[in-house]
């Protein structure tokens, strides 16, 4: 392999990206939006969401006189900036709002609900009217799963935050201790995996498109006829899209930390090298697909089997750990599984490269096999 005739290959390709103005916006431009796009869509939180509460509670007059009503004070200590709460007698009218879907939940408090609670917690106190079993019921939609989860957990802090006011010490308490993680939020979890996702579909796909193009054109023929092997036609390019992919990944890089603020415990520029070594992986991946592509429209067809196992199996949207377990093995398979795991170790672990190595070594596996099978089916081609 001649070092000189690869590095020509590579200086022709970068002269042919600079004088192509679609080829620099999908180099610069479209990692940016994409992770502008992708990280408004799940930097949010669960807002104003209409919940209706329908209160049968009569209150209970404690034995120093004191008319406590239970009910009120949880919904007093509602997350307000969850729920847009509304208030309705009827519970049957209440559900109908969300059978009609103009509200999400319905809490509903039932008679005798803070004589019958407090009565519970204080078995000195006899009541005839006693009725063992109180609860709150939530008739809600839970077809959101976000939503749904969002309306429970206020629903669960308040009536914790009720009963420590009151004075009331459950039998239980959890306490938690976070080894990991402590106060990471889900944008925290999500843009690791983004940012993995979007370097390694643009660089696939650029590298793709453009090595079909050379081969439609006749470029690719024409060099394949000069002295030039094609390992060294792989390596040019391998060199030049490999390189367009580290300047993508610290393009998404810079957005997450500048602009979505994401929590970033370990070494950031570990976690560049990281997402680097996953956009050489996937040019060789786009090499070793473009041959077998004989136009652009073929290419096109590959975009699928591009997307879909990633988005699936490697763990970008939710854990591996809620794959099926019979698919979980094909998640391996995926390089950006690996940059996925080693980005958030990183960032939400501080792990340094000691921890993070086997991810590593994997990207560069992978990277090594490609470019060899991207080799032998070129070569395979010509002859």
């Amino acid at each position: 392999m001649n070092l000189s005739r690869t590095l020509a290959v590579t200086k022709r390709v970068f002269r042919d990206v600079k004088n192509d103005k679609r080829t620099l916006g999908l180099i610069f431009i479209a990692p940016i939006f994409a992770m502008f796009v992708f990280g408004l869509a799940f930097s949010g939180n669960v807002e104003d969401v209409t919940t209706i509460i329908v209160n049968h509670d009569q209150g209970f007059v404690l034995p120093n006189g004191e008319n406590l009503s239970l009910s009120d004070k949880v919904t007093s200590n509602l997350n307000t900036s969850v729920m847009n709460i509304q208030y309705m007698d009827s519970e049957d009218a209440a559900v109908k709002k969300v059978t009609d879907g103009e509200a999400y939940a319905v809490i509903i408090f039932p008679e005798n609900f803070t004589q019958n609670a407090y009565i519970a917690l204080n078995p000195t106190i006899t009541s005839n009217s006693i009725n063992s079993g109180t609860s709150i019921t939530i008739r809600d939609d839970e077809s959101v799963v976000n939503i749904k989860n969002a309306i429970l957990g206020s629903v669960a802090d308040a009536l914790t935050t009720t009963m420590t006011d009151q004075g009331i010490n459950p039998p239980i308490k959890v306490n938690t201790d976070p080894v990991y993680g402590q106060n990471a939020q889900f944008i925290d979890f999500i843009v690791p995996g983004i940012m993995a996702f979007i370097v390694y579909l643009l660089t696939t796909l650029l590298t793709l498109l453009a090595f079909v193009g050379e081969r439609t054109t006749g470029t690719l023929e024409r060099l394949l006829s000069t002295p030039i092997q094609e390992s060294e036609m792989v390596g040019g390019y391998a060199l030049a899209f490999g390189s367009i992919g580290i300047i993508q990944a610290l393009l998404v890089l810079l957005v997450g930390i500048l602009v979505f603020k994401i929590t970033v415990l370990g070494n950031v520029f570990l976690a560049f090298a990281v997402v680097a070594l996953l956009a050489i992986v996937s040019q060789a991946l786009g090499i070793l697909l473009s041959n077998l592509a004989k136009r652009e429209g073929q290419a096109v067809q590959f975009v699928p089997f591009i997307i879909l196992p990633v988005f699936l199996l490697s763990g970008v949207f939710w854990p591996i750990q809620a794959i099926p377990v019979w698919l979980r093995p094909l998640s391996y398979l995926v390089p950006p599984t690996y940059a996925v795991d080693a980005c958030r170790s990183i960032f939400l672990k501080g792990w340094g490269l000691g921890m993070v190595w086997p991810d590593i070594l994997a990207l560069i596996l992978f990277a090594a096999l490609f470019l060899i099978l991207a080799t032998w089916s070129l070569k395979i081609r010509k002859d």
